[in-house]
């Protein structure tokens, strides 16, 4: 988004700035009906999508698209903010047109979350936007479970099951220039040199013994069967299915 002066055919560099108060004015007479005050309220307030969009531009949407359903939300915070709160436009604003990128990100989301788990998150983020105009701060976990009327626990997994997926490639941390990814600091106990190297010995000492034996370990440990039901298909009896294991599993932790 830095250096981009058009987006959505509007030439960034000359939207216009609201005052508060003007905002105000222009809110009461909208109230009111003058629809040339609501268009002049819209554009007066672009700059504020435009500011709250920057945050998402770096997800790889598109910005014209983002812009749009900003607009959207600024168009419904207009829609149905109220005067007698007190407080100033932008406070009741920018969570409504967050609230409908998210949406609109959630729904387009190549993540399938279930029907019922969405509904909750949806209910979760209509009353954190409802608790954060009462209270001006953002409410907790247990305040929006209480308000709601469902478990802390149903909150939590809802607003998980929405939030985002990122990259592991993605930067979470510079120092000194160089930038230190997810992939980075993640690491695998199994796939290890040490593990390859017990693999490697493994085969090689099962490439060891005899035809035989190969066969019965693999009767036993691969395909799960019991010795009785090995001995059987062999065509020997149990006691030397048994000898015969335990031989080339003492062959194996030698060679090894």
């Amino acid at each position: 988004m830095q250096g981009k002066v058009e987006i959505c055919g509007i030439n960034t560099s000359k939207l216009p700035v609201l005052k508060n108060e003007e905002t105000i004015e222009l809110l009461k007479k909208a109230r009111a009906g003058d629809k040339k005050a609501r268009d002049e309220l819209i554009r007066g307030n672009l700059r504020l999508v435009l500011s709250v969009i920057q945050k998402f531009t770096s997800r790889g949407e598109n910005a014209d698209d983002i812009f749009q359903v900003g607009c959207i939300g600024l168009i419904k915070a207009i829609d149905n903010f109220n005067l007698d709160l007190g407080v100033m436009f932008s406070t009741y604003g920018v969570p409504m047109i967050i609230g409908e990128i998210r949406r609109y990100l959630r729904d387009n989301s190549p993540v399938r979350v279930s029907r019922s788990i969405r509904d909750t998150a949806y209910k979760v983020l209509q009353m954190k936007e409802k608790l954060i105009n009462e209270n001006q701060r953002e409410p907790t976990v247990e305040e929006i479970s209480e308000a709601l009327g469902i478990k802390r626990e149903d909150v939590v997994i809802a607003m998980d099951a929405i939030v985002d997926p990122v990259s592991l490639y993605e930067p979470i941390y510079n120092e000194s220039g160089d930038a230190v990814c997810g992939m980075d600091q993640i690491g695998d106990t199994k796939n290890t040199d040490e593990s390859w190297l017990e693999q490697i010995a493994i085969s090689e000492a099962i490439s060891r013994l005899s035809d035989r034996e190969k066969h019965i370990l693999s009767l036993r440990f691969y395909e799960g069967k019991t010795q009785m039901q090995v001995a059987q298909e062999v065509g020997i009896s149990q006691a030397q299915v048994s000898r015969l294991e335990k031989n080339a599993i003492n062959q194996i932790k030698r060679d090894i």
